[in-house]
């Protein structure tokens, strides 16, 4: 007998657990290696999930929905359709017997390295598309093989297959729907009042948070404010926003061409030692529509220019939304950035992530009344930026340095982010 069981993969260093967000494959339906099989939302995104074996999907174990502990099987599948019957009876009685190898499944992972220069969406002549977008093909008889995807790394999606559709059906007008009379409803009778509350299960990306924030409050940080003048930097935002230039992508630019000056600032404690990170990579907090938060990661952002930086960011926030970012894109930072002065905030606390040495709270700029160096007043915008340091490694005098560069660079040359 072969009978395959189907772990429930780690998809990133830290998940502990995954939810089924859905299964493609229906029991009794035949599976090719390679082919993806469920997907699986981990701490961060949803991942395609691939089959090692080629067979018959013959047993369920966890339902979309419900989740599971990494390295628990998930499902069976068979080699054989005679064997499924077999199967199904065996998961029941819990007698299963699976084949030695140590999994079944794999995380569809796409990354540049997989990707051809031209957007190929073929990996070792495979083509790489979505669950939704494969079910789509099948229902409308969509050729896949010659369809070029629209997604990360070229993966085909489904906004890729009904354009293609429509790009070979005449458009159908819509009928006028016929006059339709609606009663008034009754009068709702007046709620019951709620003595208790609602208690809301965690989504896997909250859980994810609060097992972060738990493990950060066993690091010994300090906070450093200080106040920078952005009279220069908003010039400077004023006159490249029309060439697709963010805020974002301009503090995350300046904050990492002063990293360069502070490498401390950049580092990491382990318990071997001070982990002197060889990238300057910027983590900006991000929180999700559904709850949670992700920091999106702009890697070696002290290299980049502005403008592939702003472009590299606007991605990142597109498929961070849709929970399509890669593990690197968000689990590689070295410093994050807390932005919440978008939402008027003057001034806040950030928590430091685990694994990291240092988080910059940003807060609004606004005009503040300030002396002039000629001992008059004036009217400039100011902002307050407040970084939280890990004690271990940082102390005040090099976080007070770093603070010092960084509102230098904001205030008298702002102009060299473009360069």
């Amino acid at each position: 007998m072969s009978i395959h069981e189907v772990f429930m993969p780690a998809l990133s260093s830290t998940m502990t657990e995954g939810k089924i967000v859905s299964w493609v494959k229906a029991p009794g339906e035949k599976v090719e290696k390679g082919e993806t099989v469920v997907v699986v939302e981990s701490d961060k995104a949803d991942m395609d999930v691939e089959a090692f074996y080629e067979g018959y999907l013959a047993h369920i174990i966890v339902q979309a929905g419900e989740t599971a502990q990494v390295g628990s099987a998930i499902a069976y599948i068979a080699e054989t359709e005679a064997e499924i019957t077999t199967a199904k009876t065996l998961a029941n009685s819990g007698s299963v017997t699976p084949t030695p190898e140590p999994v079944a499944v794999t995380a569809a992972v796409e990354t540049p390295a997989f990707a051809t220069q031209n957007g190929s969406n073929h990996r070792e002549g495979r083509v790489i598309v979505s669950p939704r977008a494969r079910k789509l093909a099948k229902e409308l008889k969509v050729d896949l093989t010659n369809l070029k995807g629209s997604g990360p790394y070229g993966r085909i999606v489904a906004e890729d297959v009904e354009s293609t559709v429509n790009k070979t059906q005449p458009p159908v007008p819509a009928a006028k729907p016929a006059p339709t009379f609606t009663p008034a409803p009754a009068p709702a009778p007046a709620p019951a009042p709620v003595i208790s509350g609602e208690t809301v299960p965690l989504t896997t990306f909250q859980t994810a948070v609060v097992r972060n924030m738990v493990a950060s409050l066993a690091v010994p940080v300090f906070r450093v404010s200080y106040t920078i003048t952005t009279d220069a930097l908003d010039r400077l935002y004023k006159q490249i926003k029309s060439k697709g230039v963010t805020m974002t992508a301009l503090l995350a630019k300046a904050v990492a061409v002063t990293l360069q000056k502070h490498p401390l600032l950049n580092a990491s404690y382990s318990d071997q030692g001070i982990v002197h990170h060889s990238a300057i990579n910027i983590a900006v907090a991000v929180a999700m529509d559904d709850g949670g938060l992700i920091t999106p990661v702009l890697q070696n952002a002290d290299l980049v220019d502005i403008y592939s930086l702003s472009r590299t960011w606007k991605s990142l926030v597109e498929r961070a939304r849709i929970k399509q970012l890669q593990p690197e894109e968000y689990n590689s930072g070295t410093f994050t950035l807390s932005n919440l002065g978008m939402f008027g905030v003057d001034t806040f606390d950030a928590i430091l992530p685990p694994g990291q040495g240092s988080i910059l709270a940003i807060g609004a700029s606004r005009p503040q009344v300030v002396a002039t160096g000629d001992g008059l007043f004036g009217v400039l915008p100011q902002m307050q930026v407040n970084i939280t340091c890990d004690h271990r490694i940082i102390y005040g005098a090099h976080a007070a340095a770093f603070l010092q560069d960084l509102a230098k660079l904001i205030e008298t040359n702002a102009q060299s982010l473009t360069m």
